[in-house]
């Protein structure tokens, strides 16, 4: 296997890696297929209303934001937001899955934010077999994106492997250059997407430990160059997980985050699952 994860420690646990790499090499089952396991069910009720690609509103007047994934973002009533390319058309596949059809919620972490809304997975009740894990099939038809936090990790290796065959196939926003993979080695682009969730490729040149922080540097300026950064907290759970980012020196990663501009561009890393290991030297 060509891909490898640096999650050695925990070698019976399937890795995001390993699944990804399965899932391209033999296709991937539908998302009926694939829940997954360890949630806590409840029943949801009838969905009456998708606000956009990954939230929906229940009859009970709950509404719910699909964990786990971050479709394509609608204005929806805020001054200045352009809506995100195939915002529409993630919206209307999630219509076309789960409107007027009843659902149960699977809670694995948090499961209440600061806006009230459910934080679960979704899955639609079609009549016609097994349910509807929604946000697998959002990710296979390439209208989302793995989105994870610290406190709601679950069900994460299926959602990477789903996204990874859209990408492969160009699926949806795979097909649209304001999604595409950002390069590492080019800070000034990764400049120009401050303030934007993205996912950059390139090679560590310098794993390096200051203070309470780990640093992944990706270029010898590191004022200048992309700059992975992992605080404490976030390092806590790489430990728990057995983990050490000081082993990715000269490693080939893909990191998922929110870009913003401190010396240069970076992402903050809070959980293991936003780097992938794509190759070692």
């Amino acid at each position: 296997m060509v891909n490898a994860t640096f999650r050695r420690a925990r070698r019976l646990r399937r890795t995001t890696i390993a699944s990804v790499t399965a899932a391209i090499l033999v296709g991937l089952e539908p998302a009926s297929a694939l829940a997954c396991e360890g949630l806590r069910m409840v029943r949801g009720g009838l969905v009456t209303q998708v606000t956009d690609g990954d939230t929906v509103v229940l009859d009970s007047g709950q509404v719910v934001r699909m964990i786990g994934t971050q479709a394509p973002k609608l204005p929806l009533g805020r001054d200045g937001f352009a809506a995100w390319p195939l915002a529409s058309e993630a919206k209307a596949e999630l219509e076309r899955l789960a409107l007027n059809k009843q659902v149960s919620l699977g809670y694995g972490g948090e499961e209440i934010d600061r806006y009230d809304r459910a934080l679960a997975h979704l899955f639609v009740e079609d009549g016609e077999g097994a349910p509807v894990w929604a946000q697998l099939h959002m990710v296979q038809q390439g209208l989302a994106r793995v989105y994870s936090f610290p406190d709601n990790r679950q069900c994460l290796d299926q959602l990477f492997a789903g996204e990874a065959q859209a990408r492969v196939e160009r699926l949806g926003i795979w097909a649209d250059p304001y999604y595409s993979v950002r390069a590492a080695d080019r800070p000034s682009q990764l400049l120009e997407r401050a303030g934007n969730y993205e996912l950059v490729e390139g090679r560590v040149l310098l794993a390096d430990r200051s203070g309470s922080r780990i640093y992944l540097n990706f270029g010898r300026f590191w004022k200048e160059d992309f700059t992975v950064v992992i605080e404490a907290p976030a390092l806590r759970l790489f430990s728990q997980d057995g983990l050490d980012p000081l082993t990715l020196d000269g490693a080939l990663v893909r990191v998922r985050g929110w870009v913003d501009d401190r010396d240069g561009p970076r992402i903050e890393v809070t959980h293991p699952e936003q780097i992938e290991v794509l190759a070692r030297q």
